[in-house]
Order: structure tokens, then sequence, then C-alpha cells
């Protein structure tokens, strides 16, 4: 479906309407949500990722997501606020499970500037953050202090190098050292609030 999808026929119902046929098992509500937030939801993940395939398939893997699981879903919020909780979930596993230096780094640095103020999303994220500090306080006090330069000042290896007296093949190895910290139990850690945060949909 491409971002034009918005612009088609629309049913007159409510998001309370919609909700109500999907778990009767109504296709056509399904549909409706589809053509009705996926370009939202697009721009919000294509924003986060800057990568239209990225964005695309997550949107794709998430909305047969919750068709199978329409049933079980229970929405507390408001449709958009549900969908925009979870798309943002969505974008933190994805994050997670690409395990690279710069998606690590942005994984960490994800706060909550970016959320629509939703009790659920806010409480999952944190509890992701007091996770995130508790892996920070394992790392050894040098290394913490140059994975937090390059995580919260956005500083260069160069310019952590100069500050803190070191070479940048030493800066190199501390965020490689703390990265593999990070690789070790952050999916771990996400696994578990995850389960959490699905549990209590």
């Amino acid at each position: 479906m491409n971002p034009n999808a918005e612009k088609n026929t629309r049913l007159d119902l409510t998001d309370e309407e919609l909700v109500v046929m999907l778990h009767e098992n109504e296709l056509l509500a399904f549909k409706e949500i589809y053509t009705r937030y996926w370009y939202q939801l697009y721009l919000v993940t294509n924003r986060r990722l800057r990568s239209q395939e990225a964005t695309e398939e997550i949107l794709q893997n998430f909305f047969t997501t919750f068709w199978i699981n329409r049933k079980q879903t229970r929405i507390r919020t408001s449709l958009k606020a549900y969908l925009y909780t979870a798309i943002r979930y969505s974008i933190i596993n994805h994050l997670a499970r690409e395990a690279t230096r710069n998606n690590y780094v942005e994984l960490i640095a994800y706060d909550l500037k970016e959320t629509n103020n939703a009790t659920e999303e806010t409480v999952f994220l944190n509890d992701l953050q007091q996770n995130i500090d508790k892996i920070l306080c394992q790392l050894p006090k040098k290394c913490r202090a140059v994975f937090e330069l390059s995580r919260k000042e956005h500083k260069t290896n160069k310019e952590i190098a100069q500050l803190l007296n070191l070479s940048e093949k030493t800066v190199e190895n501390h965020i490689t050292n703390a990265l593999k910290l990070f690789r070790l139990n952050l999916k771990e850690t996400l696994i578990s609030l995850s389960l959490a945060w699905l549990l209590h949909r």
C-alpha cells in the first residue's frame, strides 16, 4: 500500500465503532483502520528510521500482527494513541535488532520528546530508560564517560579523545566494549519489558 492510501474512500464510522467491528472479526473495519492511519504511522516511523524500506517493513509486520491478534487486543486508550504507542514500540524493537553502533546509540537516546504523552508509552519508555541506566552503571568509569559523551553530547571520537586525553583508538575501544555490554543485556531487557507491556494492552 502506498502513502496515498489515506485518500481512498473511507467508512463514516468513529474509531470506537471500528474497534468494536474489528473485535467482531470484521475485515472491513481493519481495512478502514489501515487506510485511516497508514500514512500517519509511515511519517512517524520514517522520521525516526530515515529508511523507506525499513519503515514499510515495520508497518507491514505491525498491521499483519494487529490483524492476527485483533481479538486479544485490548485498546484502553484511543485507537490513535494505541497505534502510535505500538508503532513506537516496533521502532524500538527494530533498533535493538539492528545491533549496530549508530542504531544502539539512537535507541539509547530515544527519550520522551517524541511521545504523544500516552500513559502506557511513557511507562514503557521510563522503564526502558531505567534499565539503560542500570547497564550504564555496569561500565567502567572511563568507558562510561566516553560512551555518555558520544550518546548525550554527540561528540565525535576525535573530540572525546581530546577532552579525555585519550587516543582515538582507545575511545573507539571503549565505545565498542560498551556496545558489547548493551548487546548482551538490552535485548533481554526489551523482551521482558515488551512482554509486560503487551500483557497490559
